[in-house]
């Protein structure tokens, strides 16, 4: 099943009438069904009991589809198998935080900062979680903790990153983490590809089997530290590869069987002007 947050682009004649000022209306929680968003009532990890509106997905915007309190990025969790020498594999994974600010919506603009030198995109698998999780017991399936799974880009200015000796500055600007366009609540097999094109030639490549450390263990590591909530994002790493962008390019990450997650990107000075 595929979920998504959404808001549509048509409007009532009367409540345009009334309106002071351009209506934005409120992001639903909605189900996707032969290319109809249908409308549900409550948020998404609820009972997902339909209001019976639904609309075309053409006149609907994509959101992305959680509004997470906390943005959990693991380091280095795929092999590579282009690598003429591998190194021993971690014992635990790696972990950084990025904040709830970097959101970014599907088809919405990456904004490269003022004096950057070096952006960079990757694609990750992103897990949304849909019930509250810590410290799951060893016997608890802790699949039943996830609402679905999305496409993540995660974004980096590699030269702040190196600068300052750690990652915060480097992957914590605004739009730096697009995410989206839906959730798909089947789990990811170990077929499943991780991709990432530019301009419509890829340039990232890999499939979940050369994940390191697997969802499950994932999700239990991060929930020994700390408290999972309903939206949270987890982002389980990257592929090999380098993936730069500069303002003018369209990045698109692709994981099978979820969608495409499209970005432009565009320069700060763009941002201003727009």
């Amino acid at each position: 099943m595929k979920l998504c947050r959404f808001q549509p682009l048509e409007f009532a004649a009367k409540e345009l009438g009334r309106a002071a000022r351009p209506v934005h209306p409120e992001p639903h929680g909605g189900v996707i069904e032969d290319n109809l968003v249908w409308e549900i009532d409550g948020e998404l990890w609820g009972r997902l009991d339909r209001t019976g509106n639904s609309w075309p997905l053409e006149v609907v915007k994509l959101l992305p589809p959680s509004v997470p309190s906390k943005i959990i990025c693991v380091r280095k969790n795929y092999l590579d198998p282009s690598a003429a020498v591998s190194g021993p594999l971690p014992k635990e994974p790696s972990m950084f935080l990025k904040p709830p600010s970097g959101v970014n919506a599907p088809e919405d603009p990456i904004v490269i900062p003022e004096y950057a030198q070096r952006v960079e995109c990757e694609a990750e698998i992103g897990i949304v979680i849909g019930r509250r999780c810590h410290l799951p017991r060893p016997d608890e399936d802790v699949h039943s903790y996830i609402l679905g799974y999305t496409c993540y880009n995660d974004v980096a200015e590699r030269d702040i990153q190196k600068l300052d000796g750690q990652w915060t500055r480097g992957k914590s600007y605004d739009t730096f983490s697009p995410f989206g366009p839906v959730l798909e609540t089947q789990a990811i097999r170990a077929d499943t590809t991780v991709e990432t094109f530019v301009n419509g030639i890829r340039k990232q490549s890999g499939w979940a089997a050369e994940m390191i450390f697997s969802v499950d263990v994932i999700i239990r590591f991060i929930a020994q530290i700390m408290t999972l909530e309903p939206g949270d994002l987890i982002a389980t790493g990257t592929p090999a590869g380098i993936v730069p962008v500069v303002a003018g390019d369209v990045v698109e990450v692709s994981v099978g069987g979820i969608g495409t997650l499209r970005n432009p990107v565009i320069g700060s000075a763009d941002s201003l002007e727009g």
